[in-house]
């Protein structure tokens, strides 16, 4: 045996086990904010719910956005790529690798719920407070059907899609409206999962696109389910590094950047489903 083709082995297993050590949630919703850091979300008294969540599950401490302005964090998130989009412009028109793609090849399922979106498929750049640049699944032509207003997402979590991605509008999110208004909508209408996740083996994602401008860009983000070891986590992760560990879970393609990215590790309780 050569040292080469012992490397190549050991290179092969060590994967392996990283995907195996990963649980594979029934359902992951995933909930993006907009413009806020790191420090004016924890530990804010204008954000008791978040804060509360944050204890209940697992935050990280090292989170990045991976660029400015908005539009861009989307579609790294979505896709794995920024596609050379520096701004906020609208339309886009993208083709490509995509996390709903990569679900489908597997049969998976893949949905976006954006608040004050009027109806199915909607692809104008902005409607009251939903803005289009907020909806990254907008900018692909052939995923008109997964691009769904927030009022279709459904009473009955079992009914979810493997991966959801939720967009509050820009009163909601925090971009124009407080940060008491955003932590108000998120126990309104997100609370109800994130209790339902601990007893389905399901998980929760909750993000910003990016902070408010400061050099570093870091962010809070935080996931709640059985599956996770409540307390923090200092690695350092961005949103290719999200999109690693979702397409690990489920044994996909990895989209652009995110094969680059490590998997979020050594935070996982040993229940539920893991990927095999």
């Amino acid at each position: 045996m050569t040292l080469r083709f012992l490397a190549l082995l050991f290179a092969c297993h060590a994967a392996t086990a990283i995907a195996q050590s990963l649980p594979r949630p029934d359902h992951i919703v995933i909930v993006i904010e907009e413009n806020k850091s790191f420090a004016q979300i924890i530990g804010n008294p204008s954000a008791p719910y978040i804060n509360a969540l944050a204890k209940r599950g697992l935050l990280f401490t090292q989170s990045y956005g991976v660029t400015h302005p908005s539009q861009p964090n989307y579609l790294a998130l979505f896709s794995g790529s920024t596609h050379g989009v520096g701004n906020n412009d609208c339309p886009l028109e993208l083709s490509g690798a995509n996390l709903a793609g990569a679900l489908a090849e597997k049969g998976l399922s893949f949905t976006s719920y954006a608040e004050s979106m009027p109806q199915a498929g909607f692809d104008g750049c902005a409607h009251g407070a939903y803005m289009r640049k907020h909806n990254p699944v907008a900018n692909w032509n052939k995923l008109a059907a997964l691009n769904q207003p927030f009022s279709a997402f459904p009473q009955d979590f079992a009914k979810l899609p493997t991966v959801a991605l939720v967009a509050p509008d820009q009163q909601n999110d925090m971009h124009d409206g407080s940060v008491a208004q955003g932590d108000a909508w998120l126990e309104k209408n997100i609370e109800p999962y994130a209790q339902w996740v601990m007893a389905h083996n399901s998980l929760l994602i909750l993000t910003w696109d990016e902070d408010n401008g400061p050099a570093d860009n870091r962010v809070a983000t935080l996931f709640i389910g059985p599956m996770v070891k409540p307390g923090a986590s200092a690695q350092r992760i961005n949103h290719y590094n999200i999109l690693r560990t979702l397409s690990e879970m489920y044994g996909l393609a990895y989209p652009g950047e995110s094969a680059q990215a490590e998997p979020v590790r050594g935070v996982w309780q040993k229940v539920g489903r893991t990927r095999k």
